[in-house]
């Protein structure tokens, strides 16, 4: 108890001054407003114990091992990191920002590996603790991007729920770190990085905060391309300073004259709209992979000529193995931005490749500027790292891009979760199937912008199809008869916005009966957002440091935050262990450091694992900075197959339970028996000690939970009585 006490005489002014006499105590009261202690290690020691018996706390999708090899990372020079065009945005605004992309001769990059590479190969299972560590390099080696994406989409959801840690944390970590390379945020509209609606203030303050946090970009975009949900998500990210990047989402194919309703003349009148809200970038969101060399070419060509001065950002995916071909025909068009994921991340549902498009550009107008060698380094670093990520690795049941995605339309993101969705269901070779019905239940819905969360309406839509075994035909003439997922109702009902071409009819109508329906932009009609009363209910529950993030995390997944505070509550900061122990635990004998901040590093060792006892805990033994300490662990499968007895709840009043640790010598009534206050039910037996259980209250006996030489603890239960 002495170190809180000691820590607070080491950081007073007098004493640090020297001039303490021996009324320093008296004259001090303040030393003795004691911080608790956090405890960390011990509570490490609790996680590392967890995993050891346990097994990873995140679901695992594949039965494989975090690669054994641990990363190297490339040298990175000494001093600050060379200015970037972060620079020209701190400087002259969003604004001006914009003109300088427009003017910048040569092809600019947006580098996704640090989130949609990884949410589309590796289930967004990335740490911020791998990302840190090679964010160094790229600020020194790549200074020329036009940014790095590294947040929104699911990354803020996950982290908190599969990776236990901050979302915000890692913004501010990674800004640090990266202070001259723009970062850019994907933002839902309406839906901020949620997958519901928001009340209009929550969106608006979310994007304040990220905006504090170092986020400079907000590429904002809507599922079904709904101008209303849009304008808000952009009317927030640019009230907080940022700069405003509307997207696009684009599917169907503008050079097929036979596919009318996402036709050329759709996508530039949405644009138009755009441009008119004051957007400060034009962004074409290829979220499935479908944009062909052909289609990209006419689609960029007729932004360009419509819109000179507006820069023109184009994202897509590599599914069908298209994408360094599409991104570089959307470039020689008029794109001023493509986005790509370093070569080891690449490829598949993720984006084209760094390396391909680097080298393919050398030489000619659209030129990066990006040295080859660095980004061989920077992949090599990477393709060690995914090893770490194994479990998660979607090439464990996917072996290549398909080019069927051109007839599915599924989303990159969305395509790696149906497959490992379809191999945990049983459904594995049956996901051709699921593919057809992808595309059946898309077109059941109207044909759909598919993009999250609209994409999971169709994807929910087509499992329950493969499950039940229903064709679109039968769908559609039991509609009024079946189950759907509440995805499905909830989208009829328009709780996402109103579709393009309106909701197919009459099919809303069969499944929604008298259901109520939702009129205009479903968040227009939600009370607004009490930041106050929500901050001070989480002080409430978990005391007073209560970040201004934290509450925001709590208004977007109020569940998932809740459960992150207890889990970090009970195993400390999980997020300084290195990926191998945060998934797998060390081996028995290993050795390893973990450092809790600058100064204050673990020596850890993993001595023993102790045996099954009777409580179903094991013990398990570590030795700490050279001191010997153990942790009690319950082994959840152990337990599940011992039986446990249940104890006598106080508050029950006709739950009997033991008066203290014993053996049953004779159970005196039976099942059904009418008993009277004061009534031998049981004779227990303790260290040759006998006692009567008396029944406290006249009734029946409901249920007997002991047999005779049975073994009881303390508050057992023996029987329940109604009265």
């Amino acid at each position: 108890t002495n170190i809180p006490f000691l820590h607070n005489v080491l950081s007073n002014n007098q004493f640090l001054n020297g001039t303490v006499d021996t009324q320093f105590i008296d004259e001090n009261p303040d030393l003795f407003n004691l911080k608790p202690v956090q405890n960390r290690a011990q509570k490490l020691l609790h996680y590392l114990g967890h995993v050891m018996v346990n097994g990873p706390t995140t679901p695992i999708p594949v039965k494989a091992k975090p690669s054994p090899i641990d990363p190297v990372i490339p040298p990175v020079p000494l001093g600050e990191p060379p200015v970037g065009f972060r620079d020209v945005l701190l400087r002259e605004g969003p604004d001006g920002f914009a003109k300088a992309v427009r003017a910048h001769q040569g092809l600019l990059l947006m580098d996704t590996t640090f989130r949609d590479a990884h949410q589309s190969l590796l289930a967004t299972r990335v740490r911020t603790h791998d990302l840190k560590r090679i964010a160094p390099f790229v600020a020194h080696n790549f200074s020329n991007l036009f940014s790095v994406e590294n947040w929104g989409g699911a990354t803020f959801d996950v982290a908190m729920r599969f990776l236990c840690e901050c979302p915000w944390k890692r913004l501010q970590e990674l800004r640090a770190l990266m202070p001259n390379v723009p970062f850019q945020m994907l933002l839902r509209g309406a839906n901020a990085v949620g997958y519901t609606n928001y009340p209009d203030n929550a969106v608006v303050k979310f994007c304040e905060v990220a905006k504090e946090n170092g986020m400079d970009i907000f590429r904002v975009f809507d599922s079904l391309n709904y101008l209303p949900n849009m304008l808000l998500g952009m009317e927030a990210a640019g009230a907080a300073g940022g700069v405003v990047e509307a997207a696009i989402s684009y599917t169907g194919d503008v050079s097929d004259p036979m596919r009318k309703k996402y036709s050329l003349e759709y996508y530039l009148k949405l644009a138009d709209e755009l441009v008119k809200a004051g957007t400060h970038i034009l962004c074409i969101k290829d979220m499935a992979g479908l944009l062909k060399p052909d289609s990209g070419r006419l689609l960029v060509s007729a932004l360009r000529d419509r819109f000179p001065d507006v820069p023109i950002h184009v994202h897509t995916h590599d599914t069908a193995g298209a994408g360094v071909a599409a991104m570089l025909a959307c470039a020689e068009a008029g794109a001023d931005i493509v986005d790509v994921a370093v070569d080891s991340m690449a490829g598949m549902t993720s984006q084209p490749s760094m390396g391909a498009i680097v080298a393919c550009a050398k030489g000619t107008k659209l030129n990066t500027g990006i040295s080859l060698e660095k980004v061989f380094d920077y992949s090599e670093y990477w393709e060690v790292t995914r090893g770490l990520y194994a479990p998660f690795d979607c090439t464990a049941t996917m072996k290549s891009g398909n080019a069927d995605v051109y007839e599915n339309e599924i989303p990159g993101g969305q395509y790696t979760n149906l497959h490992f969705q379809a191999h945990s269901m049983g459904l594995g070779n049956k996901f051709k199937e699921v593919k057809k019905a992808y595309a059946e239940a898309n077109k059941l819905l109207g044909d759909l912008i598919k993009v999250t969360p609209s994409s999971k309406i169709v994807g929910d839509l087509a499992q329950f199809m493969v499950q039940n075994a229903l064709t679109r035909a039968e769908v559609e003439e039991r509609a009024d008869e079946l189950s759907f997922p509440l995805s499905v109702v909830e989208f009829l009902q328009g709780h996402i916005g109103i579709p393009h071409g309106g909701f197919p009819e009459p099919f809303r109508s069969k499944v929604l009966k008298s259901l109520p329906r939702v009129e205009g932009r479903p968040g227009a009609f939600l009370p607004a957002l009490d930041f106050e009363a929500l901050e001070k209910q989480l002080q409430e529950a978990h005391g007073d440091e209560i970040t201004p993030e934290d509450v925001m995390s709590a208004a977007m997944y109020p569940k998932v935050f809740q459960e992150f505070k207890e889990f970090t509550r009970t195993f400390g900061p999980v997020d300084c262990l290195d990926t191998r122990l945060f998934l797998d635990g060390p081996k028995i004998a290993e050795e390893f450091e973990v450092e809790l901040e600058r100064g204050k590093t673990l020596h850890i060792k993993a001595l023993a694992l102790g045996d099954l006892n009777k409580a179903g805990q094991r013990e398990v033994f570590f030795e700490l900075n050279g001191q010997l300490r153990s942790v009690l662990v319950k082994d959840t499968v152990a337990m599940k197959e011992m039986h446990f007895h249940p104890k006598a709840l106080k508050d029950v009043r006709g739950q009997i339970g033991a008066p203290m640790p014993g053996k049953v010598v004779e159970v005196k009534v039976k099942q059904g028996q009418e008993v009277e206050k004061g009534q031998p039910l049981c004779v227990l037996s303790a260290m040759k000690m006998e006692t009567v259980v008396n029944s406290p209250l006249s009734g029946t006996v409901a249920k007997i939970y002991v047999t005779t030489d049975s073994t009881l603890e303390g508050d057992d239960l023996i029987l329940e009585i109604t009265e």
